[in-house]
């Protein structure tokens, strides 16, 4: 019983052996987490449409609850860039920004999101996420970092620009060029000019003067504070915000507020499809990072409780000011970077943060809101990766149509339809691709009892024996293309008294394949021609004995291959080059 609630609750378990040493390391990942975090937060909201406040309340409770429920070490929950465009575009389609409805909407789309990924850890359904291949998941990422970057621009050159897609954003940015404010773009242009500088050069340059690697991590992590600083007290001091520079403004000083999610039909209906995708794409991205990070120091992590885990961190987020979060890459790895040891490090990250949402949100009052698009600007085109097209061009054309697809449809038509399209697209290739098995015809090796294509190597062949190796299981999709090719060959070579199937590679028979089977068996007999099948996996075995297959087989069933080719070899042996 205490197991079982240790399994879903894993801060009974690394808890107890929570110590001085690890407490102390913790509070350092802390610290640098959470001066990151101030200003990331602040910036995501923006992206995602909301106050900046929301920003930091999705990175306070949600983080906590992460700590008791997840089983990742270092994994650092909270808003991300492609979490907060999805928020974006789901609930702008219920909702106009600035209004208490588009609010209520985002905390309802973490109440979707949060339940779905808690339904799903309960039911340990993990396996689900393996439909978004990563060639798709890599395109998406980076068709949504041009999205993100290009939605960003409106910020940099103080204009309204909108858009949800690429072109709508590039025309209408184009064609508010002329009210740009050329002090807005000074400040977010040298803004962007630094945060680059400062995440290129600055670590390298402060190592060269000698400063400790753990000390110039800290000033390179904080170089979007140094800039947040830099530009507030410019606009502050100079008045900018009187000269048409866009300002965040009042934040409210206080604690998470307790709210409510909308539960009308209406609005869970419209948010429910563009939760379940954000959950799929968070719970994605969170479990790659994740396991990267465990794999380092040889830990592991439970993909089903994570879904429990980033389940309540979005409850969490839906019932105290927040919108969807999941687990961001950029602050984990520097979560992990920093020494965290235990979950309770994003605890301690939550009470910073908390700090900061009490007592400093006053001081962003006059933070240019340029400034918090050139954080976005420089954070997500990181993620930018435009060789994996070049990459499965070259290894697969398969998986290149899946992320062309998935990038063009992304910035032609939006998040929403770019991911569910390179689903779809994976699935179909999928199944195109195993409809059309790859069975070879294989020969002895001379001097051997291994067996090899014929047309890849010299081996041994007898005319009256033709064997066949499946290399993929059988199922509903290519059932007939056995069929199909069995025939062909046989109908070729009149002086073929017996067919071999090696099933060495099957793992799977299903029911359509078995009709296949035994139809094969009916024609070959027919014809005077044997059905034989060698090396058949137990499993496999164990689902043919329960049919009528092996009653009926016109041939035999062989332990290998070796011993098939030893019975029914009749003629003599000839030695085939191909």
């Amino acid at each position: 019983m205490i197991d079982q609630i240790r399994r879903y609750v894993p801060i009974l378990d690394w808890g107890r052996r929570y110590d001085r040493k690890a407490f102390s390391n913790d509070m350092v990942a802390a610290v640098i987490v959470t001066i990151m975090l101030i200003p990331q937060s602040l910036a995501y909201a923006l992206l995602a449409g909301l106050p900046p406040e929301a920003g930091i309340y999705a990175s306070i409770v949600p983080i906590i609850l992460y700590a008791v429920f997840g089983t990742s070490r270092a994994l650092a929950v909270g808003p991300v860039a492609v979490v907060s465009l999805l928020t974006a575009s789901a609930i702008g389609q219920v909702a106009e920004q600035g209004t208490a409805g588009y609010a209520v909407a985002a905390l309802t789309l973490a109440f979707l999101s949060g339940s779905f990924l808690m339904l799903m850890g309960v039911l340990r359904l993990g396996f689900l996420a393996n439909f978004l291949s990563h060639p798709v998941i890599a395109g998406f990422i980076t068709a949504s970092g041009i999205l993100i970057a290009t939605s960003q621009l409106k910020h940099i050159f103080g204009v309204s620009a909108q858009g949800h897609t690429f072109p709508e954003m590039l025309i209408s940015l184009v064609g508010h060029l002329g009210e740009a404010n050329w002090i807005t773009l000074a400040i977010g242009g040298s803004a962007v000019g630094f945060l680059f500088w400062v995440r290129k050069f600055l670590r390298p340059t402060l190592r060269r003067f000698g400063v400790p690697p753990t000390l110039a991590d800290i000033l390179t992590k904080a170089g979007p504070v140094v800039a947040v600083i830099a530009t507030t007290v410019a606009v502050w001091g100079l008045g900018l915000a009187d000269k048409g520079v866009k300002i965040v403004g009042e934040v409210p000083q206080s604690l998470p507020p307790l709210t409510l999610p909308g539960l009308s039909p209406k609005l869970l209906s419209t948010l429910l499809v563009p939760a379940i995708l954000i959950s799929i794409i968070g719970f994605v991205e969170s479990v790659s990072v994740a396991q990267t990070l465990a794999a380092k120091k040889r830990q592991r992590i439970d993909p089903d409780q994570e879904l429990i885990g980033l389940g309540a961190a979005n409850l969490g987020a839906a019932f105290t000011g927040g919108y969807p979060v999941t687990g961001g890459f950029a602050r984990s790895v520097v979560n992990f970077d920093a020494g965290a040891e235990t979950p309770a490090a994003g605890a301690f990250t939550a009470v910073g943060l908390t700090i900061a949402a009490v007592a400093l949100t006053p001081l962003v009052y006059f933070l240019p809101n340029a400034t918090l698009a050139a954080t976005i600007i420089v954070a997500v085109l990181s993620l930018i990766d435009f060789d994996i097209l070049k990459r499965t061009w070259a290894y697969s054309r398969t998986d290149f149509i899946a992320v062309a697809t998935t990038v063009l449809l992304t910035l032609g038509l939006g998040v929403e339809v770019g991911v569910a399209s390179g689903v779809a697209v994976s699935v179909l290739l999928h199944l195109y691709k195993t409809s059309k098995p790859h069975v070879a015809e294989v020969g002895l090796v001379p001097g051997t009892q291994h067996f090899r294509n014929i047309c890849r190597h010299k081996v041994e062949t007898d005319p009256t024996l033709v064997t066949l190796r499946v290399d993929e299981s059988l199922y509903f999709v290519n059932a007939r293309f056995l069929e199909d090719l069995i025939q062909k060959r046989v109908t070729e070579g009149c002086a073929i008294r017996n067919v071999v199937l090696m099933f060495s590679a099957v793992n799977e028979v299903d029911y359509s394949a078995l009709e296949s089977l035994e139809a094969i068996n009916h024609r070959l007999k027919d014809m005077g021609v044997g059905l034989h099948l060698s090396e058949v996996k137990g499993p496999v075995m164990d689902r043919l004995r329960r049919s009528k297959l092996l009653d009926d087989l016109n041939g035999e069933i062989f332990l290998s291959q070796y011993d098939a080719w030893s019975r029914l070899k009749r003629s003599p042996v000839l030695s085939v080059v191909h």
